[in-house]
């Protein structure tokens, strides 16, 4: 009976319109009420849940990628990736990917991608001709690879959710050859789409063009290194490494690019800020709620439901996907890690998945969510930046989708494109 006030309550709030958070947060008090547990116990989940060191890093992550928006990076690595990739078949849909590569490495989040490469991307291929579907579903679809890349943040959170036990420089490498296999392979559907559209092909700029861009998007590419070759060699904590990042941003932006007003700093700060504060809400109430599931035995249960439908890991990992595709269409990214992450990996790991594996699975499952309506926030972003309905943009947007699927596939069911490079590591 409490699993059914539990997610009852849940659902309930979720479909009338209530903040996540206080979906997570009700549902757990009237959870907790049925069970005749003292309320004091959700606001000792939901402040443990908060009081985590490694959530230090996540602040310090979009504080730094908010300044390096304001400050001119994406435009200077946007030109890079369009000297580099411009001129093949709809060359812009592929600067459009190769900029998400770049600009997530220095973010770490997938809405920022979309509103910053998308903001400068999409006005462009609209004037050269390109569809604004074509130019929207490539800007949406490849904001996930920033997920995949370091700095993500939700790897940080998948860490914490899982108990702190999986290394966080780990996650970070393991989601490299994912990103760089999901841009790939969007880069080929862009070029797909964009030959049987009959999009035109830009004229190569050339090498001394190519390596004067370089030469001007070099200081933000550097932080992507810091931030990862620290955390890899264990120089520095994701914590240390987040302070590091703003600290460099500032002196890029400020002393080096002098594009970061004063009033944008402001900004920024303040967006920061205001960002911080929804999503530590949001993980402290999902820490009450995950503390529940556990303690009502959910995931063991799941474990035996799951043997009882199959033995084989392949249709297991199969049915996980295909829960977790659902419920990303309807919940944002970091509730979903923070909820589904105790409920999950028990069963992953019951099946012989590593679990710095399923970190990549999930986290990749949940970025296509982002993608797909009804609650597909960056889908939203993208179809804001682009002013196109969301019906508009579904109707096209298939072949970017199967790409992003077809990955998903793959590295589901072939653990060394996300074990080998931190093996390597070690």
């Amino acid at each position: 009976m409490e699993l059914y006030i539990l997610f009852g309550t849940f659902s309930f709030l979720l479909l009338i319109g209530t903040p996540v958070a206080f979906c997570l947060g009700v549902s757990s008090f009237a959870t907790i009420a049925y069970l005749g547990l003292p309320p004091v116990v959700v606001f000792q989940r939901l402040n443990s849940g908060v009081s985590v060191f490694a959530l230090m890093a996540i602040p310090f992550f979009i504080y730094a990628g908010d300044l390096m928006v304001r400050g001119d990076i994406a435009r200077r690595l946007v030109s890079l990736a369009e000297a580099f990739v411009g001129h093949f078949r709809g060359g812009l849909g592929q600067v459009n990917v190769l900029s998400s590569v770049m600009f997530g490495g220095v973010s770490g989040s997938a809405a920022a991608d979309a509103s910053a490469v998308g903001g400068l991307m999409v006005p462009q291929m609209k004037e050269r001709g390109y569809g604004v579907d074509y130019a929207v579903n490539i800007t949406v679809v490849s904001s996930i690879i920033a997920l995949l890349l370091p700095p993500s943040h939700n790897m940080i959170i998948y860490s914490i959710a899982a108990g702190g036990r999986i290394s966080i420089a780990d996650l970070f490498t393991a989601g490299i050859i994912p990103g760089f296999l999901l841009a790939i392979s969007l880069m080929v559907a862009a070029w797909w789409v964009a030959k049987k559209r009959g999009y035109p092909v830009q004229k190569f700029q050339g090498f001394r063009i190519m390596g004067a861009l370089f030469v001007s998007a070099l200081p933000g590419l550097i932080m992507v290194a810091i931030i990862f070759g620290g955390v890899r060699s264990g120089v520095f904590t994701a914590s240390e490494s987040s302070n590091i990042a703003v600290v460099y941003a500032l002196i890029v932006t400020f002393f080096v690019y002098k594009t970061l007003s004063f009033s944008d700093f402001v900004e920024a700060t303040i967006a920061a800020v205001r960002t911080t504060a929804m999503v530590l809400l949001v993980i402290g109430c999902a820490a009450a709620f995950g503390w529940l599931l556990a303690y009502t035995r959910v995931p063991s249960s799941l474990v035996v439901l799951l043997k009882s439908v199959s033995e084989n890991p392949i249709v297991i990992l199969l049915l996980l996907n295909i829960v977790l595709l659902m419920l990303g269409t309807f919940m944002d990214m970091s509730p979903l890690i923070v909820i589904t992450t105790p409920i999950f990996l028990p069963v992953a790991t019951a099946f012989g998945v590593d679990p710095v594996h399923f970190g990549v699975i999930l986290i990749l499952n949940l970025g296509i969510g982002l993608c797909t309506p009804p609650v597909g926030a960056v889908l939203f972003v993208g179809c804001a930046v682009g002013r196109i309905s969301i019906w508009e943009a579904m109707k096209s947007i298939w072949p970017f989708y199967g790409a992003a699927v077809g990955v998903l596939m793959l590295v589901t069911y072939i653990p060394t494109l996300s074990l080998w490079l931190p093996s390597v590591f070690k």
